[in-house]
């Protein structure tokens, strides 16, 4: 059974540059922690070392994106510049293995719609399989309908869309987030919430605003989980009554939503989205190297899982080779 890992973050050195010269202190926490860290070794191997740590986790295939904030924390003049380098990054790596590594594309999305043209460019040249977008834009939220240019040429393409948290606005991480003190503040703000809970917000936020309604083909992957808001699913219904959608919210995490775990390997939050979204609608993610599988724990998380075998093949594998095969080139 092949086992593909959907959230699985590499940085470059110039990524690495674009965010000291933005912000010399990295006040953002994925930044320090990508920069200076154990883990940024990882984060800059996109060859021998990570094809071991998949070998040791049991992954097949590694679908590459480069890790938050991306390039949407820096300015559009730099952003634009470097998301074509970045991409060409990525399809040098999946050429130099074949079979091991794809990728999503990197995009400047404070600029839409070069984020658009890229994103048609990374596809349909590069053989990218969609790109991977953190949730927030220099501090716009991703429904609002200047970003509409990217979900456009990503519904045209067929191409998934993976919305991966960021963190939130200061003003939010100020008042929710602050008062624990290092490192607990920022663990609390990202990792252990205040991303999950942000992007689980993006999501409803795109339903809400019609994105979905605008974009009836659009596909987008959601991590952990589905980042707190598919177990809200319930209650989030009072709201069918007040939006004019054109099916319940509810229904949109069925036709238009993927959900991955995201590194949490959890056969109860597994069971609880089997029951809500299907095995449809699950792919496998490990959040690499944020969070490590190993001794072949990637794969045993889904053959100790409590599905059945076709249930388990969709998730390891099938869900997303339909995914791809059906992306427009």
């Amino acid at each position: 059974m092949k086992l593909y890992g959907l959230e699985e973050h590499f940085v470059t050195a110039d990524v690495i540059e674009a965010w000291r010269r933005h912000d010399p202190d990295l006040a953002e926490p994925m930044m320090k922690w990508a920069v200076a860290s154990d883990l940024t070794p990882a984060l800059l191997d996109v060859g021998g070392g990570r094809i071991a740590a998949m070998d040791d986790a049991g992954i097949d295939t590694t679908v590459l994106s480069l890790t938050t904030p991306g390039l949407q924390n820096l300015d559009a003049a730099e952003a634009v510049a470097l998301q074509a380098p970045t991409n060409d990054l990525i399809a040098a790596a999946v050429r130099r293995h074949p079979g091991r590594f794809q990728g999503f594309a990197a995009l400047a999305t404070s600029a839409p719609a070069a984020a658009a043209d890229e994103l048609r460019r990374a596809v349909t040249e590069l053989g990218l399989n969609g790109t991977l977008v953190n949730a927030g834009s220099r501090g716009r939220a991703l429904d609002a309908p200047g970003f509409w240019d990217v979900y456009e040429a990503a519904e045209d393409l067929r191409a998934p869309v993976y919305l991966h948290p960021g963190v939130p606005v200061p003003a939010v991480t100020e008042a929710y987030y602050r008062g624990f003190g290092e490192p607990v503040d920022s663990m609390l703000a990202t990792g252990a919430f205040g991303w999950h809970y942000d992007a689980g917000l993006t999501i409803l936020r795109m339903i809400v605003a019609g994105v979905f309604d605008r974009f009836p083909g659009l596909q987008v992957i959601l991590g952990h989980w589905g980042e707190v808001v598919l177990f809200y699913l319930d209650r989030v219904a009072a709201m069918d009554k007040l939006v004019a959608l054109r099916r319940p919210i509810a229904e949109y995490f069925r036709s238009n939503i993927f959900i991955t775990p995201g590194g949490i390997s959890s056969h109860k939050y597994l069971r609880w989205s089997l029951e809500t979204v299907g095995a449809e609608r699950i792919m496998y993610a490990s959040d690499y190297p944020f969070n490590t599988e190993r001794a072949g724990s990637a794969r045993r998380f889904l053959d100790t899982a409590p599905i059945d075998e076709a249930g388990r093949e969709r998730i390891a594998h099938r869900n997303w080779e339909e995914l791809v095969a059906g992306i427009r080139r």
